[in-house]
């Protein structure tokens, strides 16, 4: 009797299977797939400045390999015989000239030229806005502080990675701009001299700089800004995403999407989108026409000589100071280019270090995880329209010179008006932006308290006329008061228990003094209590 055996093959997993299977028993991608990709993301327009941000910062790395193939860092002087006819036969450094040739004879090349430079103005501008965002919004309170860190070191690093890259070209304006750095550095006491010799390899300009640049243009900087850019997308993964108060919302959870599919698709479409329109402006507005200024020669200045708009800080702050020198045992101290360049960084650090400011002064050692409506927080908001207004003041200096020119005024009066206006505009948008606020807080509790103006206007009994207010819903109500309230903190008795005077510290009344700037009773308007909406929906008062 013979038996019949039936071999039953095992099924062959397709050839991906076996590579994922492959790859997940080395790397553990499946497990740590599973556990972050169903992570839950808030939903709110003003989180897109963040991506906007990270888009033009990816634009900028690829259009920037593509012109790392066709640029050549090198000062050596040759005579331009290219397509553009006008600058045929003129002596002008390799930079120069391989610009030139991308504009003109490499396919796509001036359009990729375009959208690098408009890309590295919009993620600089998008970064003020974001971080702006995060600051009026309190978003950068514990345990973000040093999320916040990295956003403004990118920032600082942002601008002067869009510096070194305009400056590449070796074109007449980008050389003006090199020189007034220059000028800068020189100003520096003791060492200024020796960093400027480092700096440019000799005399300036030397032969050096433009391949000392690219360097740092693109490897040095651009690798420490991945670096914070890998860290901060990493905190904000871990800390989990802030989001504004609201039904259902709490310092414990996060409403809103999954990773997978639906924020991934969001986003994906977002970045062609983000880069459409860079694309867009960049093939519409010319920007940085090098062809009709000319190969950078030291005796030479561009008529109207501004740079990109991030830099035209410092610019103000130079241009606006008056030209003060010290002359001491042979050296001269020139405070009118030295003085500014101290208060460059001071002006920006004072929004960098603001979450520390603001924690010591609250004593508040929480995680927040749910963000401030910019009106119940009055202080930090008018602080931070004091430094936007300071920006704006120290731009319009910067370019003081087109603005006379265009609106036909006194370039000393636009000069006058930034010197006084750096001490006087940010106090008064302080003052202003307070009292928005303050009135902004007062109208919030009235709405909480007597409801919604519905317009309608009604007569009672005895010939008054009342107009009667709807009462908010939970969820407006809810929304209105979801909030802490700081209340001021105390120096406390400087005599104890015992009679013996306490030695009461600088530091402990300055904190006080501050706590009192921030939370005393003419600085925020009382947040209603409950037993205040009781009493007036109770029929005492309410109509």
């Amino acid at each position: 009797m013979s038996t019949a055996t039936t071999d039953t093959k095992a099924r062959k997993a397709p050839a991906g299977e076996r590579v994922a299977d492959w790859a997940d028993g080395r790397l553990g991608i499946y497990g740590l797939a599973k556990a972050n990709m169903r992570k839950i993301f808030p939903d709110h327009w003003s989180f897109m400045l963040g991506e906007i941000c990270l888009y033009s910062f990816i634009i900028i790395i690829l259009t920037g390999v593509y012109l790392t193939l066709f640029f050549h860092p090198s000062m050596n002087e040759v005579v331009y015989h290219g397509s553009y006819v006008p600058m045929q036969g003129v002596t002008m450094s390799e930079a120069f000239a391989s610009t030139l040739d991308i504009s003109f004879d490499v396919r796509g090349g001036l359009l990729i030229r375009q959208i690098h430079h408009w890309a590295a103005l919009i993620f600089v501008a998008a970064m003020i806005v974001h971080m702006m965002r995060v600051f009026f919004t309190g978003a950068f309170r514990k345990p973000r502080e040093v999320n916040w860190i990295f956003g403004f070191l990118l920032l600082f690093l942002g601008m002067f990675t869009g510096f070194t890259g305009y400056s590449l070209p070796d074109d007449l304006l980008s050389g003006t701009g090199v020189r007034f750095m220059q000028g800068a550095i020189l100003s520096v006491p003791v060492v200024g001299t020796y960093l400027s010799m480092f700096l440019f390899g000799g005399e300036f300009p030397g032969g050096d700089f433009v391949a000392r640049f690219y360097s740092v243009h693109i490897l040095l900087l651009p690798g420490i800004m991945m670096g914070l850019l890998v860290a901060h997308l990493i905190l904000v993964f871990y800390h989990k995403h802030t989001q504004f108060p609201g039904p259902g919302k709490t310092n414990n959870n996060v409403v809103g999407m999954p990773l997978l599919p639906v924020y991934m698709a969001k986003a994906g479409g977002f970045f062609f989108l983000v880069f459409g329109v860079i694309a867009a402006i960049s093939a519409i507005a010319t920007i940085n026409p090098i062809w009709a200024l000319g190969p950078y020669r030291p005796d030479h200045v561009s008529t109207g000589a501004q740079p990109d708009w991030y830099m035209g800080m410092p610019e103000g702050l130079i241009r606006a100071m008056p030209g003060w020198e010290i002359n001491l045992w042979g050296h001269t101290l020139v405070l009118g280019v030295f003085i500014p360049l101290l208060l460059f960084p001071l002006v920006l650090c004072s929004i960098a270090v603001w979450p520390f400011i603001e924690s010591w002064v609250t004593g508040d050692k929480r995680e927040h995880h749910l963000l401030d409506r910019p009106r119940n927080v009055p202080t930090r908001t008018a602080f931070g329209v004091a430094w936007i207004a300071e920006y704006i003041v120290l731009l319009i200096g910067g370019g003081n010179d087109m603005f006379a020119q265009y609106f036909h005024l006194s370039i000393n009066a636009i000069t006058w008006f930034v010197r006084i206006g750096f001490f006087v505009v940010p106090v008064l948008a302080f003052i202003v932006t307070k009292r928005i606020c303050l009135g902004l807080q007062r109208r919030d509790r009235d709405k909480v308290l007597h409801g919604r103006e519905t317009g309608i206007i009604k007569r009672l009994p005895h010939g008054e006329f009342v107009e009667v207010h709807e009462p908010l819903s939970q969820d407006k109500l809810h929304t209105l008061t979801s909030y802490t309230q700081y209340q001021p903190i105390e120096v406390g008795p400087t005599v104890d228990e015992n009679g013996v005077e306490r030695k009461v510290k600088l530091s402990e009344k300055l904190r006080a003094k501050l706590s009192k700037g921030f939370y005393a009773e003419n600085n925020q308007i009382p947040k209603p209590t409950v037993e205040e909406y009781k009493e007036i929906q109770s029929g005492h008062g309410h109509h």
